[in-house]
């Protein structure tokens, strides 16, 4: 079941992180997200988890794709992908203590750098496609002994936010 969002709010050439205090990706840098409640859709999700975790109302997220996740080629969940833009004239000042963790501006060539192991191990393979590619993926990631093994980048044919479930890797 896909019971998660995220969303990896840009300004410029930077982008919003949370480091996290809580499992999972506790102690690394991470979009902004959480699980879907209840009765909620993807999307109205992301904007309450946003809301809740940053104060920033932003409703017009653009959906991305879905990030899947697979131990020993099982499918074990996943979650639905957003992006947002905040204007530039919109001051948001970090860094930010809230009760997940820290928000602050991260720039792309710091989070996307190979030598980088603060940031979630997926973030360095999906981020550039989920900020600017048009097109929809679904990254099915792949993991051994809790770590990222493998990455597929999967094209998907149509703009859905209730996708079926994948099939085994």
């Amino acid at each position: 079941m896909i019971d998660f969002t995220v969303c990896f709010i840009k300004q410029g050439s930077k982008v919003l992180l949370l480091n996290r205090e809580f499992p999972a990706w506790m102690g690394h840098w991470n979009g902004v997200g959480g699980k879907i409640e209840p009765g909620e859709s993807p999307r109205e999700s992301m904007v309450r988890e946003i809301y809740e975790e940053t104060g920033l109302t932003i409703p017009d997220v653009q959906f991305k794709g879905i990030e899947t996740w697979f131990v020993d080629q099982q499918f074990v969940g996943g979650m639905y992908l957003y992006s947002a833009d905040l204007p530039d004239e919109h001051i948001y000042e970090t860094p930010v203590k809230i009760s997940e963790g820290i928000l602050d501006w991260k720039e792309l060539s710091w989070i996307t750098n190979p030598q980088n192991t603060g940031v979630a191990s997926d973030i360095p393979l999906t981020l550039k496609h989920i900020l600017y590619d048009e097109e929809i993926y679904e990254h099915r990631c792949s993991y051994s002994e809790g770590k990222l093994v493998k990455h597929r980048l999967i094209g998907v044919d149509k703009p859905y936010e209730l996708p079926e479930l994948p099939e085994r890797v």
